[in-house]
């Protein structure tokens, strides 16, 4: 699509201005670290992809692992979702058991996903991008050789198939200059323990350079070949008894072009069956031949807000199966030094808080210890709620009790907001108490995307909502103030999470940072203004969800879900209220007239129904003397 994403042509046409823009910025930080990004098309020899990609990571360094997901052009990019999925499976195996790969896997799923990877590169420097390579008259992910080598911010080397150790030495093609030790390092790279052989295309009328005494590498040249003439005849010729071939991305002269004959890279494509990796080093080394021409993407093309949702909805909705190995979850909160608590609110659960806690606590801190603390917040419950909670022996605290300087505020909202207070974690996980089916999925789904993913900060659960009718189960029918009333709302007002499946869903998962930022509705409306209030300050990218399959617990009758939707109603004006600086609350009735309907009784009650806002918890003094801020 020609406004899909990204426009090369208009980057090319625009680079005089960011040469511009460049030139008055302070110069970029050097990586602390070698980073290597491998953007690959399909999972095809995994292994052998990754095996290379490593030989290319110096250590200490990092390999971050991209997947490419190109969706055609007259198709929705939320079709993708699946597909990014197993990309995430694939990869994750290899993250967790090798200390090089890094922790945040991820699939980029776009009409031109290659530009999304040239993208980041942008936003996150690398030393080395290596792509699979589609050949030099195909598109790679949507953009063409040469968009990838004029604007890849760093080293790059395209390769069309992992070339496996013991398939024979390597023939490395260049002319010297630019590309010079970078193609070393990939034929070193693609031939492991084999030799390399050095081929030099040289010009009739110039003196030849003396390669090997430019290579600054310690690399095994068998022998050196300079060729005159036919260089793609004479590439071909010598590659026979070679495994692969490394050409420099610079190494046919500009005006050759005009010619009839075929481009040397793409003849040599088509006619030798050997795995081909061509590189474009990006900084200048002391041999200057025909130095690169760099562009970079500085500017991305007006993107459609439908496209960005169903973007969002494809990458950033996980499924708790791809975070079940809970010992490789454990591994990386060591890692990171990050600790995690989980917050009970409860009011007159006893008929599911103990099983609830005996599953949570036995899976996620008995049995392997993912889980820090579980805490039960307890909202006044005149049942056996927190002695049974008590008797399970977790902590329990009255929201009441909490930051007394502070007051007291009835809801569910004012307990999620207190309890912030008292739990200890970095990322805190919040759970609803009437969950007749608890799993371990409910944690380890909503924690998952948080430790595998750096610039998340707030995870949504979704699932099955199977309704009570008439005493018998039925699969769907669950969550009906979401479909009838949060998700239009979104739609109408803020369609950049109407791609979020349940807004409404009690349980989520978040960062402290970003979780003591944002104010709290007291009440029925806390779910709507924490996902709105996160998205307005840290974007939608940083918000993910996780299908946790089937939630199953006691619903509503109708009259308190029309509660519900008032309250939620008025936290959506309230939020229109700030976003346009009108006043419609104060004007507005708070009270509501509900109607009981029953044998012998037809009448009206009225509610005071309507949620006080908290602040930031980070602004009370005691919280952050509590937290050693």
């Amino acid at each position: 699509m020609d406004d899909s994403a990204y426009d090369l042509d208009a980057v090319a046409n625009s680079f005089d201005a960011i040469e511009a823009e460049e030139a008055q910025e302070e110069e970029a930080p050097a990586l602390e670290t070698w980073r290597v990004v491998l953007a690959l098309s399909d999972a095809t020899d995994l292994d052998a992809w990754i095996d290379l990609a490593l030989r290319l990571t110096p250590s200490p360094g990092h390999l971050c692992l991209r997947g490419m997901v190109q969706i055609d052009a007259d198709e929705s990019l939320s079709e993708g979702a699946l597909d990014a999925r197993a990309w995430r499976d694939a990869f994750a195996p290899y993250a967790d058991s090798i200390e090089a790969i890094h922790d945040d896997v991820r699939a980029y799923v776009d009409y031109q996903p290659m530009a999304r990877v040239l993208d980041e590169l942008l936003r996150e420097p690398a030393n080395l991008l290596i792509v699979q390579w589609a050949g030099p008259t195909k598109l790679t992910g949507g953009v063409t050789t040469d968009g990838v080598l004029q604007t890849a911010p760093c080293d790059a080397a395209l390769i069309t198939r992992p070339h496996k150790p013991g398939s024979g030495a390597a023939l490395l093609a260049v002319r010297g200059g630019t590309n010079l030790s970078l193609g070393v390092t990939v034929a070193r790279a693609f031939a492991a323990d084999a030799p390399v052989t050095l081929f030099h295309a040289a010009d009739a009328d110039k003196i030849a350079p003396d390669l090997e005494s430019l290579i600054q590498v310690d690399t095994e040249i068998v022998r050196t070949v300079t060729a005159v003439g036919d260089t793609a005849e004479g590439i071909i010729r010598e590659a026979r008894g070679h495994g692969a071939v490394v050409l420099g991305a610079r190494f046919q002269d500009p005006e050759a072009r005009s010619s009839s004959s075929p481009p040397v890279v793409t003849s040599i494509f088509d006619r030798l069956p050997l795995p081909l990796a061509l590189v474009r080093a990006f900084e200048p080394e002391s041999v200057d031949f025909h130095p690169p021409v760099l562009l970079r993407v500085g500017a991305r093309s007006r993107e459609d807000l439908s496209m960005r949702v169903d973007r969002w909805f494809a990458e950033n909705t996980f499924h708790s199966t791809e975070f079940e190995d809970v010992a490789a979850l454990i591994a990386l909160k060591q890692k990171q030094g990050v600790t995690i608590s989980v917050g009970l609110p409860a009011l007159n659960e006893e008929k599911t808080i103990g099983a609830l806690i005996d599953v949570l606590k036995g899976a996620l801190m008995d049995a392997a210890p993912l889980v820090d603390e579980i805490v039960l917040i307890d909202s006044a419950s005149t049942d056996r709620t927190v002695a049974i909670a008590r008797e399970k022996g977790i902590p329990v605290y009255s929201h009441a009790d909490i930051l007394p300087e502070a007051g007291s505020l009835v809801g569910k909202g004012e307990a999620l907001w207190k309890s912030l207070h008292v739990l200890k974690g970095d990322i805190v996980v919040w759970i609803d108490t009437d969950i007749s089916n608890m799993h371990p999925r409910f944690i380890y789904g909503l924690i998952g995307p948080l430790l595998r993913n750096p610039r998340i900060q707030y995870v949504k659960g979704f699932y099955q909502r199977p309704i009570q009718v008439g005493g018998k189960l039925q699969v769907y029918g669950g969550g009906r103030v979401t479909e009838l009333v949060a998700r239009p709302l979104l739609n109408l007002f803020y369609p950049e999470l109407s791609g979020v499946v349940q807004p409404l869903s009690g349980e989520y998962a978040g960062r402290r940072t970003a979780l003591q930022s944002v104010p709290f509705f007291s009440g029925y409306g806390v779910e709507t203004g924490l996902l709105i209030d996160l998205w307005e300050r840290y974007g939608l990218d940083a918000i993910a969800q996780t299908d946790l399959e089937v939630r199953v617990h006691h619903n509503q009758p109708l009259v308190g879900l029309s509660k519900m939707s008032f309250a939620i109603l008025q936290i959506f004006i309230a939020r229109l209220e700030a976003h346009y600086g009108v006043q419609l609350l104060d004007r507005a009735n708070r009270s509501m007239k509900l109607i009981i309907q029953e044998p012998e009784r037809l009448g009206l009650e009225i509610a005071e129904i309507g949620d006080e806002e908290r602040p930031p918890i980070i602004s009370l003094a005691a919280y952050r003397d509590e937290h050693g801020m």
